[in-house]
This record gives C-alpha cells, structure tokens and sequence, in this order.
C-alpha cells in the first residue's frame, strides 16, 4: 500500500511549464499528493502559442500505463490532450481493465483560439469509449458543445441544462466551466445524479490564464486522491479555490511574453 496519495496525469507536456503534465504535476505537488505521469504527446509551445505536436504512438502509451500500474498503486486519475483516436481507446481499454481511482477527464479538443485540436474520429472515440469511464468530466463551452453535436452555449442559463444534457452520454459526473462567457463572474455547473449545482467566483482580471482548464482538473483528482473520494460536490469548491489563487498571483510570475502560466505555488514560495 502507498504511504502517501498518488495522482497519475495521462497528457501531452508543454515545455513552457504552464499547462499539460507539467502543469499537472505542479498542481499535484501543490497539492500534496504524489504525482506520475504518461505522456500521450510532445508539443513545442510557449506562452503564445503551440508551433507543433509530435503524437506518441498508443502501443507506447499502452506500455507506459502498464508498467507504471505494475508497480505504484494510484489513486485517481486526470486525463488531458491524448490527441488520436488510437490513444483515446486505448486508455479508455487500459483504464477499464486496470481502474487507477477516480477518473477526472478534461476533454482538450478545442484551443483558445477556438481552433479544434482533433479531428471528429476521435471526438466520436472520446463520446463512446471514455466518457463512460470518467468519474467527472471538466469541458468548458466550446468543447461541451463539440460533445453534444449542438450550439455552444451564450448565456450562463444554459449551462445547467448542457451539464445534464453531457451526463446522458455516461460520466458520473460533469464539470461544465462558463469562463468563456464572460461577465463579472465566473460560473461553473456541477451535475450530478443528485442534481445540478452552479458554482461561482469573483472573475480574476488577468492575462496569466495559460494552464487553467489542466489546473483545475487536476486539481480535482489531486484532492480526490488526498481524500479517498470522488464526492465532487465537496471537492469542487476547494478546487476552485486553489486555482483563484493561482490565477491572481500568475501575473506575478513574469513568465513570457504572452499569456502567462497561473502560479501553481502561490502561497507556497516565498512573497
């Protein structure tokens, strides 16, 4: 048995620091929680943008969660960019047969330029074999709606019923985030079977936004491994908590020239 909570990250890294496994990994030690990782891509990005994705090939990825599961026993799981179809089933097949704790998948398909990041195949894989796997399930609008096959939402009174409507297609729970609405807050809505709850925040004014969607994610599964849980009723509000933090302490950082990662260690590096 571990001594300490252990958090796996399955995600593409970014050699800026600011988001994927990196940013993960960053969340999970904040945290407290031990953190591992697979790698399902290697990107070249910095904090104006991605200049090229290099896949890691799912057989290899397959091997990567095997032997790590062979050895460490984990107690929940993020799921981030896994880019293809053939990764998309294969940790979904993995993760079926070896469960790694409660599963938290942020479904990354749709960049902030609102590009799309995969193709439909995949987006089809994500709809069939993953989200049936996932414990809770963190999109925000754009990808939402890429989910439902439907408009993205615009006003913040849709939220609730597009959070009920993505339960249809199986995880146990749906994170749906409203940052991309705007306004003076930020409002997400948890759905669950027992009914749906809207979370908000004062919205923090800020270009050091790179790394959010990864860090609440993984911030989920950090404190659901810590717990032993996957109540996300009780975990969404602490999540929450710890990215305003790092939201509001990011600028200070001075990393880039672009849009800035958040500050995982706010509160926890000296002032």
């Amino acid at each position: 048995m571990s001594g300490v909570p252990v958090a796996l990250t399955v995600a593409g890294s970014d050699p800026s620091g600011g988001a994927g496994i990196q940013a993960d990994l960053k969340t999970f030690s904040a945290l407290g929680v031990y953190g591992t990782a697979v790698l399902t891509a290697l990107t070249a990005q910095n904090t104006r943008g991605v200049t090229g994705v290099h896949p890691v090939p799912a057989q290899f990825v397959v091997q990567q969660l095997h032997t790590l599961l062979d050895d460490v026993e984990v107690h929940a799981t993020k799921l981030g960019m896994l880019g293809t179809t053939e990764v998309v089933r294969a940790v979904a097949a993995v993760l079926a047969d070896r469960p790694a704790g409660p599963v938290v998948c942020d479904p990354v398909m749709v960049a902030t330029s609102g590009d799309r990041l995969i193709d439909e195949a995949a987006v089809d894989a994500v709809r069939t074999d993953l989200l049936p796997l996932a414990d809770l399930v963190t999109p925000n609008v754009p990808e939402a709606a890429v989910l439902l096959d439907a408009p993205a939402a615009t006003d913040l009174d849709e939220l609730p019923e597009q959070a009920t409507a993505l339960l249809g297609l199986g995880p146990r729970a749906v994170l749906l985030k409203g940052g991309h609405l705007g306004g003076e807050e930020s409002v997400d809505v948890l759905a669950t079977a027992a009914g749906v709850t809207v979370t908000r925040r004062p919205r923090v004014v800020t270009t050091s936004t790179h790394g959010t969607g990864c860090t609440l994610s993984s911030s989920l599964a950090a404190l659901a491994a810590r717990g032993r849980t996957d109540d996300w009723a009780r975990l969404v509000d602490p999540a929450r908590d710890y990215l305003q933090k790092a939201l509001a302490a990011g600028a200070g950082l001075g990393i880039g020239s672009g849009h800035g990662p958040v500050h995982h260690f706010a509160g926890i590096w000296p002032a």
